[in-house]
């Protein structure tokens, strides 16, 4: 069983900052690609960041300048650092790490986290 914990979320206000973990545990073979998706009220899920295996990231325009991401794969844990926030930067975070398990080690699978509530405000 692969399971994704997320920590780090919270409330603060325009122009906080917070740094988002996601640590997975089980039965694991490999991790390949690792990302963050926020989900904002009445929106879809939207990537905001990723990284590969060989850490190269993608941002969303939207946090590009604002945000990095960051991985220790020994630790099998992906980071979110978000600078300067903003009221739409408001939502529910989810990380996402692609991985073969000792269960499914011929095909690559995505696992989620279970989401971590991010509130900007004055």
């Amino acid at each position: 069983q692969v399971q994704l914990v997320e920590s780090g979320g919270g409330s603060v206000q325009p122009g906080g900052s917070l740094r988002l973990s996601c640590a997975a545990s089980g039965a694991i073979v490999t991790i390949n690609d690792m990302g963050w998706y926020r989900q904002a009220p009445g929106q879809q899920r939207e990537l905001v960041a990723s990284i590969t295996n060989s850490g190269i990231t993608n941002y969303a325009d939207s946090v590009k300048g604002r945000t990095t991401i960051s991985r220790d794969n020994a630790k099998k844990t992906v980071y979110l650092q978000m600078n300067s926030l903003k009221p739409e930067d408001t939502g529910v975070y989810y990380c996402n790490q692609r991985m073969r398990t000792t269960r499914d080690a011929w095909r690559w699978r995505d696992y989620w986290g279970q989401g971590t509530q991010v509130t900007v405000s004055s």
